[in-house]
């Protein structure tokens, strides 16, 4: 089992994410290139951050699925913002997302970082992450 925690020797993390995680030997990591927030069709889901990071959590989801995991395997995800100005968005869908994802609050490890812009004009949101998934026998 993946073991998340936040050791009382440092500070309550300060959103939706764990300080540590650890990932077993029985566990193989696989790594998720940036997603952006399209639709299996490769349209843009919308111009906001909100709508694009649902986008791309949806398409996250389905990844963790073709891997063999679920949301339960997520170790890391890092996560880039083209501004300041999509935090709030961002953070609705992250948040809605995550609650029902974990439940319990056993959230993977995060990072979030504002750039100056992404790949292209439109993307306002990406997210890379990794997971660890079962191995097989």
């Amino acid at each position: 089992m993946i073991q998340r925690w936040n050791p009382e020797t440092v500070a309550a993390p300060i959103g939706p994410y764990s300080h540590l995680v650890r990932v077993p030997a029985d566990h193989e990591l696989v790594v998720v290139s940036g997603q952006i927030g399209v639709g299996p069709d490769g349209e843009l889901a919308g111009p906001d951050a909100e709508s694009q990071t649902r986008a791309l959590l949806a398409n996250l989801e389905r990844l963790l699925e073709a891997a063999g995991a679920g949301p339960e395997h997520l170790v890391k995800v890092f996560s880039m913002l083209s501004g300041t100005e999509h935090l709030a968005g961002f953070r609705t869908a992250m948040r809605e997302t995550f609650t029902r994802w974990y439940p319990d609050a056993d959230w993977p490890a995060q990072s979030l970082v504002v750039v100056a812009a992404l790949a292209k004009p439109e993307l306002v949101v990406e997210v890379e992450a990794l997971i660890a998934v079962p191995k097989t026998a």
